[in-house]
């Protein structure tokens, strides 16, 4: 149950938020900035690279993999960008009865592919740099002559490796508040009630993100004009503003999305790459944040593979089993609700009546953030976007269609990404209300 005046309650939401998981969010801009900065004295600035590596390799766990999906999508089909998730797991030893156990992640293991070698570039992030399974990949990669990169906490033991194995070390910038941030009522950092599985900080995405771009960006992996970057700070900082918790619902634009997924199962589909990754970053997030479950997909594969979704039982269609039942007690049920991520950069249509830079002849701002398009705009559509809404129709499933007509794909990615972190936040604090 969503409780929705949460939602127009700054106090009570602060009250809510006891991981600061909105503050995080606020700072993402400025932790963008300071993971450049950072990543220049590092010496990535002195860098001359010979040519573009083979492949670029990230291995790492939770937010350092959707960064890298993320700078996947963003290369294309230039450059083989593939992220390097743990293959095994093991118990880490406790030292002393006394100290509680290590978090789950400490354990991992990491393998490299047989093919990988000195043509081939192994980036590690890291936002703790205590996984002993990434001390023992940079070592194992050391071995096999490939060029490396660490992302880590100065003073970890995985920084500490990345000089023994004369890697690059590029600092990871924690969230300002991390020294500080309350206990909640478990006595411990985050959610729920496993302490060797913690909540990850919600705007660690862009620590792991900033510096892997800004060195891809180097290399020529990525083919980003050259202040793309400090833009995204911009852009991040922008959406921060509009979705701040003192912002009305009515014109915040997280909080209408969170308001609109409550009581549904979402489907998140997306049309191209970039957003894709948005779409599955969403997803993560509202399991993480909201306790939500959610299928991303791409179109036009996602039509096939969702199509029993809307004749199922959670399709709005789907007849009840006792019509005549009493439901005062029943809670109620959910149904789907298909959310479709978009980057537009078309131009606007010219000409006497027709409509302004935003969807549905609504003036847009500069910084405006992505835009929901009325079921009614008349843009140029792909045929997978019009079958999506097709099918949606036929069966009397509600589709929101979200869209950033920023050209730039890195930019789109951030808007339609920052706009959904907010709203998977949002959509948390009030329903756990």
């Amino acid at each position: 149950m969503l409780d929705d005046t949460l939602l127009d309650d700054p106090a009570a939401l602060r009250r809510a938020d006891h991981d600061r998981a909105l503050l995080a969010l606020a700072g993402s801009g400025a932790r963008v900035r300071t993971a450049l900065r950072l990543a220049e004295a590092a010496g990535l600035d002195r860098l001359r690279p010979d040519g573009r590596p083979r492949a670029v390799l990230v291995a790492g766990h939770g937010s350092a993999l959707t960064a890298a999906e993320m700078l996947a999508a963003l290369a294309g089909t230039a450059s083989l960008v593939a992220p390097l998730p743990p293959t095994d797991a093991a118990p880490v030893p406790r030292t002393d009865r006394a100290t509680p156990p290590a978090v789950f992640t400490a354990g991992l293991a990491w393998q490299l592919p047989g093919w990988a070698g000195p043509l081939d570039l192994l980036v590690i992030s890291s936002a703790a740099g205590g996984e002993r399974g990434l001390v023992a990949l940079a070592e194992q990669a050391y071995a096999r002559g490939c060029a490396i990169v660490v992302t880590a906490p100065e003073g970890s033991p995985l920084a500490e490796a990345a000089l023994q194995v004369r890697a690059l070390p590029l600092p990871f910038v924690p969230p300002a508040d991390s020294s500080d941030a309350p206990a909640d009522d478990d006595g411990e950092h985050g959610r729920g009630a496993e302490p060797d599985l913690p909540a990850e900080d919600p705007a660690a995405l862009w620590a792991h993100l900033a510096p892997l771009l800004a060195l891809t960006q180097k290399l020529g992996v990525t083919p980003l004009p050259y202040d793309a970057l400090a833009a995204t700070a911009d852009l991040l900082d922008a959406t921060a503003v509009r979705c701040r918790p003192d912002a009305a619902a009515y014109t915040n634009p997280a909080k209408s999305l969170a308001a609109r997924l409550a009581g549904t199962v979402p489907l998140l589909w997306a049309e191209g790459p970039v957003a894709g990754a948005a779409a599955g970053r969403f997803a993560a997030q509202l399991a993480e944040r909201a306790g939500r479950p959610a299928l991303a997909g791409l179109l036009p594969q996602a039509l096939t593979a969702h199509r029993g979704m809307f004749t199922g039982q959670l399709g709005a269609g789907a007849d009840p089993d006792d019509f005549f039942r009493d439901r005062v007690e029943e809670p109620d049920p959910l149904h789907l609700q298909v959310l479709l991520l978009r980057q537009t950069a078309e131009e606007a249509p010219a000409g006497p009546g027709a409509a302004g830079p935003g969807f549905g002849g609504a003036p847009e701002e500069e910084d405006g953030g992505p835009a929901e398009v009325p079921a009614d705009d008349a843009r140029p559509r792909s045929f997978g976007v019009t079958r999506a809404h097709r099918l949606a129709a036929a069966h009397d499933v509600r589709l929101t269609e979200y869209a950033s007509r920023r050209p730039e794909p890195l930019h789109a990615l951030v808007e339609l990404v920052a706009l959904t972190d907010f709203a998977a936040v949002y959509l948390g604090l009030a329903a756990q209300s």
